[in-house]
């Protein structure tokens, strides 16, 4: 793994270290910019079908059941994983304008999956949470930016305790049991934290071991980072709102 002060003092040049901290910033800016926009279209995709999709009872309308009380449903759940594992699997044919796009479009598609949140919680409980779920990313990301402790050693732990949370996730779609989705809750919470501090401090290295790339395979990374670090904060919010959301019944 690079390590960031290690190359700086590794170089003997001022000059060189300047440039790296230059280019460092530059290419984290880029990231939480690709983030923060993806994040905004979710909201704003997400508000726009609730708004058709969620009278002002709270009760769904004919569009409503359509998208939240048809087979349809599964359709729009689904959907945006298998744009992420093909968005991974095609990124290197594509430019980094068409990747970009791609990410918009699949935030799109997240914010339809997730509109149907404002079925089921008050609006001021879900801007509530959002609001103390920025608050907490952006503490994590700053320890996983800043701490000088090596955080790759998580990996594995982290991916066995994603696929484990997901098979439960699926398992607790057919059982429906509420203390299992407590469970779920609480370790989607606890997890997606690890993962937002691991993330943001892989994506700092992959720069440090890519800097003398060419512009575009940067710019593609990026996206990538952007993508990881939209997941962390769009989970996080979820199990957080599981917690936290104030349901309208």
């Amino acid at each position: 793994m690079a390590d960031f002060n290690t190359i700086r003092t590794g170089t003997g040049s001022a000059t060189r270290s300047a440039a790296i901290d230059e280019g460092l910033r530059a290419y984290m800016s880029k990231v939480y910019s690709l983030m923060a926009i993806g994040m905004a279209v979710t909201a704003a995709f997400a508000w726009g079908v609730s708004s058709l999709a969620v009278g002002p009872d709270g009760t769904a309308t004919q569009l409503g059941y359509a998208i939240y009380g048809s087979p349809l449903k599964w359709v729009i759940m689904f959907a945006p994983l298998l744009v992420v594992f093909g968005f991974g699997a095609a990124l290197n044919r594509l430019s980094t304008g068409a990747a970009t796009m791609v990410f918009y479009a699949f935030a799109a598609l997240m914010g339809l999956s997730i509109s149907s949140i404002f079925l089921v919680y008050t609006p001021y409980s879900i801007v509530q949470t959002f609001l103390i779920t920025a608050i907490s990313f952006a503490g994590l990301s700053l320890y996983g930016y800043t701490t000088k402790r090596d955080l790759s050693g998580m990996r594995t732990f982290l991916m066995m305790g994603l696929i484990g949370l997901i098979v439960a996730m699926v398992v607790n779609i057919f059982l429906q049991s509420s203390a299992m989705q407590f469970a779920i809750s609480a370790i989607g919470v606890l997890l997606f934290a690890a993962l937002t501090a691991y993330d943001t401090q892989n994506i700092k290295n992959t720069y440090l071991a890519l800097a003398s790339s060419n512009s575009d395979f940067l710019g593609k990374s990026a996206i990538m980072g952007a993508l990881q670090l939209y997941l962390d904060f769009l989970n996080l919010f979820m199990f957080l709102l599981q917690f936290m959301g104030q349901s309208r019944e």
